[in-house]
């Protein structure tokens, strides 16, 4: 699944691809990825304008003209693609956005599991997890006092609790995986038992990490690609995730991977004990 780093990385090239454009009419080939009526859904964009796109967590936010705005969660595989007119649809695209100037926005998913939901500008806190979700990964949003409180309250094993986004915006379970390693501490570690420096130092390599991602736009693992149609960059500086068998760059010893709250988890067993 896309994380916060990737999705950003779409948002950018969203933006400097189709803000501005305007929707000449739009094609569904696979109804369920709209969360609205499908011909309302059509008949209220069409003619209207691409102002911008924003992102909160791992939601896309197109802001339309005439005060609209589409939430478009890609799930596991969705993304974007923008080509000439009628050129660029596979078995894959399921929705297609015409554009007044002879191109086509195409929405590609491979398991489908994406969605576009359509409301009033003002209303999109209110849909799916975008009504309980927690601040962004960011210095200014995720403070130590809030993490400090979140994580004494929480018996929780770390690395479920940085996943749930009601907590945090954003964090996946690669980028989890990385900040655990980063500050040495175990992903099974009860939350309530971490330390105030701890609790700092994830903190800290929490923002740094999300960063950094952001900067290398994002971690192709299995299919990620951004709007240009080109893979992320960040794999290539990952410490931990996918790395199992092969020696801590710390300390040499394999890492090993194990299953916690039924997620693939990447962990140096001496560096990060239990």
């Amino acid at each position: 699944m896309p994380e916060l780093p990737e999705v950003e990385t779409v948002r950018r090239g969203l933006n400097r691809l189709v803000k501005g454009a305007t929707i000449a009419g739009i094609d569904v080939y696979w109804p369920k990825i709209i969360n609205n009526d499908l011909a309302s859904f059509k008949q209220r964009l069409k003619n209207q304008t691409i102002e911008t796109v924003d992102r909160r967590g791992k939601y896309l936010l197109f802001r339309f003209s005439a005060g609209l705005t589409m939430v478009s969660h890609l799930r596991m595989e969705g993304n974007y693609s923008v080509m000439p007119k009628d050129t660029g649809r596979t078995k894959h695209t399921h929705v297609v956005f015409h554009l007044t100037d002879d191109r086509d926005l195409l929405y590609n998913d491979t398991r489908k599991f994406g969605r576009m939901t359509l409301v009033p500008t003002g209303e999109e806190m209110t849909v799916g997890g975008l009504k309980t979700m927690g601040p962004e990964p960011i210095a200014s949003e995720l403070t130590i006092d809030y993490l400090t409180a979140v994580f004494q309250k929480s018996k929780k094993m770390i690395k479920p609790l940085l996943l749930d986004q009601s907590k945090i915006a954003g964090i996946g379970n690669i980028y989890a995986d990385e900040v655990l390693w980063m500050s040495k501490i175990h992903p099974m570690r009860p939350a309530n038992l971490l330390t105030d420096d701890e609790i700092a130092e994830l903190r800290q390599n929490i923002i740094d990490e999300m960063a950094l991602a952001i900067k290398g736009h994002g971690t192709t693992v299995h299919s990620f690609s951004n709007a240009f149609g080109e893979t992320g960059q960040f794999q290539n500086h990952l410490h931990v995730y996918g790395r199992e068998g092969e020696p801590c760059e710390r300390c040499g010893t394999l890492i090993e991977k194990i299953k916690v709250a039924q997620r693939g988890t990447h962990f140096c067993p001496h560096e990060q004990q239990l």
